[in-house]
């Protein structure tokens, strides 16, 4: 495990051993302080170094900077932007075909605390906080926020610490979120005919499909997107409003496909309701009449 080169009289936290984490990562950099060995590769990529005037700022919170106020708030305001930025490259970079909300989405996984925040516990950046004991117990929502906020500092500390300091960031982050991107390569886009497919499948003279907001969207502050959530319902074929899925997305349309899609995987009732659809008109067909609404 690669530390910050530098242990610092930050209290007792600092004395425990930094966790290992294995990561699929296939992404090697070379120099700037990067090793490019197969043990390297297995773990949790090493830290690009950070300049000695950086090193103590990076683990000052507001609170205990004293006099000086020489905090973190600085490096983290500038990491925060290069984080959005370098996860918004890789993604377009890496996922040519992904839809606009859904990279909106991706960067958001790839840079909320929860996420940085274990990485700043992996690499031991929140026991190289000063008065890290008196930190940590603060509520879980704010120690959250801290153990990401350092880890902003840092990233801020490398690239202002090279000359090509980005790109030595870019690195280091490509590594620490490969199997992210991995994750969501392998994953097959979520189909835009989905309703299309619903439709043929259980629509007719006289039946009704209905999609419905099943509650008011959640609308991300200053992210720029809102996250719908939609239902389908089925009247007719012997029943009534019957609910089939329900689907979520950056749109309502986007919200209504993945619905469909839910109902299309809602078996056995799909099944029934697409059968009696096959016997309706096989019956129409040879000549009885019935109507679409017949009881079960």
């Amino acid at each position: 495990m690669a530390n910050i080169g530098q242990k610092r009289n930050h209290g007792e936290c600092h004395n425990k051993p930094a966790k290992k984490v294995h990561l699929d990562n296939s992404v090697s950099a070379n120099g700037h302080g990067f090793k490019n060995s197969p043990a390297d590769n297995a773990l949790l990529p090493p830290l690009p170094f950070i300049g000695d005037q950086y090193r103590n700022t990076v683990f000052t919170h507001q609170s205990t900077a004293g006099a000086t106020g020489d905090s973190y708030d600085r490096l983290e305001f500038l990491g925060d932007a290069y984080l959005e930025l370098i996860a918004s490259q890789l993604i377009f970079e890496r996922l040519p075909t992904l839809p606009v909300g859904r990279m909106s989405q991706v960067r958001e996984s790839m840079v909320k605390n929860e996420t940085i925040g274990q990485y700043s516990v992996l690499y031991g950046f929140d026991r190289q906080l000063k008065d890290c004991n008196r930190l940590r117990q603060q509520p879980p929502g704010v120690w959250l926020k801290i153990k990401g906020d350092v880890f902003e500092a840092y990233v801020a500390a490398v690239v202002l610490s090279h000359p090509d300091g980005f790109d030595v960031a870019k690195k280091w982050l490509t590594q620490l979120w490969e199997p992210k991107i991995e994750a969501v390569s392998a994953k097959p886009p979520p189909s835009t005919n989905s309703k299309n497919e619903l439709a043929r499948k259980i629509s007719g003279a006289g039946i009704r499909i209905n999609y419905v907001d099943e509650r008011p969207p959640i609308i991300h502050y200053g992210k720029g997107t809102e996250t719908h959530f939609v239902g389908v319902y089925l009247t007719g074929w012997g029943w009534e409003n019957q609910y089939l899925g329900s689907g979520k997305g950056l749109s309502k349309v986007e919200a209504g496909q993945a619905a469909a899609a839910a109902a299309l995987d809602n078996h056995p009732l799909i099944d029934e309701i697409a059968a009696k659809r096959t016997a309706f008109y096989a019956s129409k067909k040879a000549g009885e009449t019935q109507t679409p609404d017949a009881d079960k």
